[in-house]
């Protein structure tokens, strides 16, 4: 009889549910949006009752649609979660009523203090202990942030009320019973990019802890990627273990089968996150990249290491000129634009608009559009959008043959975003390497299903998942010579240099009023 398995995707904008067989076949899903919260100039929030309700939502219309096909909810054998990683909340372990909006992994309102906290830093070196540098995208400054600024999370952390957790900690506390005995849990891959964990003992470091003046009792229990977390406690599916956790970009190494030593993928969503498998030691970056875990399958088992290239705006800049600037009607619509141009008239379009992530760390950079003309038209800045992701993911790339002394051949290619073939075209010419991209582009939700997968025993083994769902694949090989290549990134850097300082220039303000 066929197994199936669910998968929650709790994505930045969106969340998704879906449902795949034991081949690894898409067999349904259903997607809803959630509000974006901007209550000032960098603040991004999210209400977690969104987030929660958004995931439930999508379940109960994807298990009828599910149903519709002539199943039973009983066939999901499991089911995985990947989820947008650093975001952060606060809620009362009593009454299970967060005491903040989630502050998103994009926000920039612990600028002042991430400088504070980098001055601190004398006798502790934090990036060599966790992998990260002291930087806002983290979790680790947004804890102490709600506890210096919000009376509510301050209280309940003196009154050992307060649960701190990632979105999957969240979803797994309130999905498994909340405060009827919900499971205080987050994954290795999540707790990775907390600055709380060491990444090399994988616990919650007493060090770190100190540094930042958290208390240990409102941490969650860190575990493995693949292995039961406890039955669903609501609706149709009721009953059904939760087996798979893993941050979203992970999922997508996973879901991409990024089982080797060198194997990369890049997921063009929200940001663009490229991911490099690189064993089972971690390689701290000398480069501006971020150390984190890939991934745990088992309690026991080992544990994959990853290098890390984050780049903040990606989609998001898709988004912007749809939503903010109303240059575009709908998503797809930048793909035919900028298809109908050959160049960007010399246009480059810096979307710093949370600053600039890896390799630079810049939280004093903002967007920037330079070599703007009188020619220049929603074409050329369509274009820009594109290239930009493309050439920021040059800059990582590079980074990481410096780091890991491996050369990347191909990279594959995911995410909202890879769904333009324009885009897909541009950054093969931007490496000078194959881009591969599946026919199947949700890879984060691929990557929680093999997770819940493989701890239900449907997979026994990396190979059996490596030979699932092997479909259809689209390679954009490059055309730009090399000398085209090189002029371009040249520029795209100086472009890059002009986004810094802003921040010195314009300095919003931090605090509740």
């Amino acid at each position: 009889m066929p197994k199936y398995i669910g998968a929650i995707d709790q994505g930045t904008t969106s969340t998704r549910f879906f449902i795949f067989d034991q081949a690894g076949n898409h067999v349904t899903s259903h997607q809803l949006e959630f509000e974006q919260i901007y209550p000032r100039p960098g603040w991004i929030e999210h209400d977690p009752y969104d987030l929660l309700d958004s995931v439930i939502r999508c379940a109960d219309e994807a298990v009828r649609k599910f149903g519709m096909m002539g199943h039973d909810a009983s066939d999901l054998k499991a089911v995985g979660i990947s989820n947008q990683r650093e975001t952060t909340l606060v809620w009362d372990r009593k009454t299970g009523e967060p005491l903040y909006n989630a502050i998103a992994w994009g926000d920039t309102r612990t600028n002042n203090l991430v400088k504070e906290l980098a001055e601190k830093q004398q006798d502790i070196n934090v990036q060599e202990i966790c992998g990260l540098p002291i930087h806002n995208y983290f979790s680790a400054v947004k804890v102490r942030w709600l506890m210096d600024r919000v009376p509510k999370v301050m209280h309940a952390v003196e009154n050992k009320r307060a649960m701190f957790g990632t979105v999957d900690t969240w979803l797994i506390w309130n999905l498994t019973g909340g405060i009827q005995g919900g499971k205080h849990i987050t994954d290795v891959t999540n707790a990775s990019r907390t600055m709380f964990m060491n990444l090399k003992t994988r616990e919650w470091d007493s060090r770190l802890l100190d540094f930042f003046g958290v208390p240990r009792h409102i941490l969650p229990t860190i575990v493995s990627s693949s292995e039961n977390y406890g039955d669903m406690q609501w609706g149709p599916l009721t009953g059904t273990p939760i087996m798979g956790c893993l941050g979203d970009q992970q999922a997508a190494l996973v879901g991409q089968k990024c089982f080797d030593v060198g194997e990369a993928k890049n997921t063009y969503g929200t940001g663009a996150f490229l991911l490099m498998n690189v064993g089972e030691e971690p390689v701290i970056s000398k480069t501006g990249l971020l150390s984190t875990v890939a991934y745990q399958f088992g309690q026991d088992a080992p544990v994959s290491y990853a290098l890390e290239g984050s780049i903040s705006v990606a989609g998001a800049a898709v988004k912007w000129l749809r939503d903010n600037l109303g240059m575009i009607q709908s998503s797809d619509e930048i793909d035919t634009l900028a298809s109908r141009v050959k160049t960007t008239g010399g246009v480059f379009f810096v979307t710093a608009f949370s600053g600039l992530f890896a390799p630079y760390w810049r939280d004093d950079s903002r967007g920037t559009l330079v070599g703007l003309t009188q020619y220049t038209d929603k074409r050329h800045i369509s274009r820009s959008v594109l290239e930009a992701v493309s050439l920021s993911t040059r800059t990582i790339l590079d980074s990481m043959k410096t780091d890991s002394d491996v050369a990347i051949k191909f990279l594959k290619a995911d995410g909202g975003m890879s769904n333009s073939d324009t885009c897909m075209q541009i950054q093969a010419d931007v490496l000078g390497i194959p881009v591969i991209r599946p026919s199947m582009r949700n890879t984060t939700a691929l990557g929680a299903a093999y997770a819940a997968g493989y701890a239900a025993g449907i997979w026994r083994s990396f190979d059996e998942i490596r030979n699932t769902s092997i479909v259809r694949e689209d390679i954009f090989s490059p055309r730009w010579n090399e000398d085209e290549r090189e002029r371009k990134y040249k520029q795209w850097e100086e472009a890059v240099q002009r986004s810094f300082g802003w921040t010195d220039v314009y300095k919003p303000a931090d605090r509740i009023l």
